[in-house]
């Protein structure tokens, strides 16, 4: 298994573009003057304590001479098909996490898994100029975790004969599934590496964990049984708008909603779905940054439809808003074959 993951991907890509660059702390995102958000940074700006997710007027704090770029998603976009290109020369199976990372089982090459990583991160190097860096194991889990220890630009293996020694004093943090909620309960019971996590029995972490304390048992000891997902099915699509100035009243909604469902069906159009769409929902998110949606099955896929949904919600709760969504759930396609074979069956 490989685990491939490009380095600040979007601001590579920038500094790529704009050799002025180079050498400087640069961001990508959305303005500070427009309560943005940063998308990803580089190492350089990573040294004054920005992150990704941050608001960029945090960052600029931090660092006043942050270079911010815009977002150019078609860009981005572009780069992550050359890249997924070469990835197809090896194998079929590729379990794209986002643009910049995804798993590849190479199981089936007889070659080692090592070697072909390398060779993959030097044809993405001279294709688009950009650094990767891998991680390679027998699993999801080890592979991602190895992809992050030798960045930027290198790669880690983790060996059948190292598992035992290497997650021992792994971070209980770097599991899969591991949130900041489960990280502080694994804490409060004195557990802060997999080691100490394996002195636990199923039991106790089915006890404080549920089901998911049980995977815990086994991820501990580096054992993930997930396969690669070569295909993912999308289950939504949706749209959404931050506002410099807070949305007051309804009107103020409805009007901004015209404009956010024209950029939803633009996309919608550029998707070609075969699916139909099932439910509908506005999301909202309000001055103190807390969040909430309404979603209905049975209505059209009209402005008024959404419009009456933010009705809905304002009633629920007349607050400013700072952020605006508008989004459509796909049908299930397993569950549209079973009906499609009910159908044939009944009518023969």
């Amino acid at each position: 298994m490989i685990h491939i993951d490009m380095d600040c991907f979007y601001a590579a890509i920038e500094v790529r573009d704009h050799p002025q660059l180079r050498n400087e702390p640069v961001a990508v995102g959305g303005r500070s003057s427009r309560r943005g958000v940063l998308t990803t940074c580089n190492y350089k700006a990573r040294e004054f304590g920005i992150r990704s997710a941050m608001p960029t007027f945090q960052a600029m704090q931090r660092c006043p001479h942050l270079i911010v770029m815009p977002v150019r998603s078609e860009v981005y976009q572009k780069e992550s098909r050359r890249i997924r290109a070469i990835f197809a020369d090896y194998t079929d199976l590729i379990e794209p996490l986002s643009l910049d990372e995804a798993y590849l089982d190479v199981s089936h090459i007889d070659r080692p898994a090592a070697e072909i990583a390398k060779e993959i991160r030097a044809r993405i190097k001279k294709t688009t100029g950009l650094n990767a860096s891998a991680g390679i194991a027998a699993n999801k889990m080890l592979a991602k975790i190895a992809s992050d220890w030798k960045k930027p630009n290198g790669q880690y293996e983790v060996r059948d004969d190292q598992v035992s020694e290497f997650m021992e004093d792994l971070p209980v943090s770097k599991i899969w599934g591991v949130g900041k909620k489960a990280t502080k309960r694994l804490y409060s019971m004195g557990i802060e590496t997999c080691g100490q996590l394996q002195l636990r029995d199923r039991p106790e972490l089915q006890r404080h964990f549920g089901k998911f304390g049980l995977e815990l048992y086994n991820l501990a000891r580096g054992l993930d049984d997930r396969e690669v997902v070569s295909h993912r099915i999308r289950k939504s699509m949706s749209c959404e708008r931050t506002y410099a100035q807070d949305l007051d009243s309804l009107d103020e909604r409805q009007q901004h909603a015209a404009e956010i469902f024209q950029e939803l069906s633009s996309d919608l159009a550029r998707f070609k779905s075969d699916r139909p769409i099932v439910k509908i929902f506005v999301k909202c998110k309000y001055s103190d940054f807390t969040r909430s949606s309404i979603e209905r099955s049975g209505l059209p896929f009209e402005l008024s439809s959404f419009q009456d949904l933010l009705a809905e919600s304002y009633q629920r709760r007349a607050e400013p808003i700072r952020l605006l969504g508008l989004g459509v759930r796909f049908a299930d396609p397993q569950r549209q074959a079973s009906t499609a074979e009910q159908l044939q069956f009944d009518w023969g």
